[in-house]
C-alpha cells in the first residue's frame, strides 16, 4: 500500500510540475534566445529580372519580377568568373498569401 502511495504521489508531483519546463507549457523563452542573422542581405531590382527554378539559364521560368522589388539573398553561387547567380527569397505575408505561391528562386547577377 505504501509502495503505490508513494508511486502515485510521484507520478501526481510530475504530472503537476514537470509541464510548465516543456515548449508547451507556462515557461516562454526570451525573445533573445531566437537567434536572427545578423547580415542579412537585401537588394531591389532596377529592372525586370526572371526568377528561375535552379541557376541555368535552360531552367524554368517561375515568375517575371519587376522593378523595385525587394529581395533577400539567401545564398550565392558562382558558375565562372562571368556568371554569378543568387538564390532570393521574396518579401511576403505568410499569414495571407498563398500558400501556393512562389517565394525562392535563383536570379542571374
Amino acid at each position: 500500500m505504501i509502495k503505490n502511495l508513494l508511486k502515485n504521489f510521484c507520478l501526481i508531483t510530475f504530472a503537476l510540475i514537470g509541464p510548465i519546463t516543456l515548449p508547451a507549457g507556462g515557461i516562454q523563452k526570451s525573445l533573445n534566445q531566437n537567434q536572427v542573422t545578423k547580415n542579412t542581405r537585401e537588394i531591389i531590382l532596377t529592372s525586370h529580372t526572371s526568377l528561375y527554378s535552379f541557376p541555368e539559364i535552360i531552367a524554368k521560368e517561375l515568375l517575371l519580377l519587376n522593378v523595385g522589388t525587394t529581395l533577400s539573398v539567401l545564398r550565392d553561387w558562382k558558375v565562372n568568373e562571368n556568371e554569378i547567380w543568387v538564390r532570393v527569397e521574396l518579401a511576403s505575408n505568410k499569414l495571407l498569401d498563398d500558400p501556393n505561391k512562389v517565394t525562392k528562386g535563383w536570379i542571374k547577377m
